[in-house]
């Protein structure tokens, strides 16, 4: 997609083009969670369509590496085990 530009209002505001905000499933009350990463401002959609969105882009992502459940049981146990050994067990 081609840089378009918005302009910062005297409240600290922006519109983010309409073309942005369809593809990223932006609709009115998406709640956005906003930071610096090296001197650039991310804005993070939290939709559930902006997350779907995400889990599609990563798709592929972990090939080799297990399933998914494999990968959060596995988590799950060296959690677990940093717990038992917090406890004294």
């Amino acid at each position: 997609m081609e840089a378009m530009h918005s302009i910062v209002s005297s409240k600290g505001q922006i519109v983010i083009p309409a073309a942005i905000r369809e593809q990223l499933g932006l609709e009115r009350g998406t709640v956005v969670t906003i930071r610096v990463e090296g001197g650039k401002v991310i804005l993070d959609p939290q939709s559930l369509q902006a997350k779907l969105r995400r889990i599609d882009e990563m798709k592929g992502s972990t090939a080799g590496l297990g399933s998914g459940a494999d990968l959060l049981l596995e988590d799950r146990r060296i959690e677990r085990q940093r717990e038992l050994d917090e406890e004294g067990w």
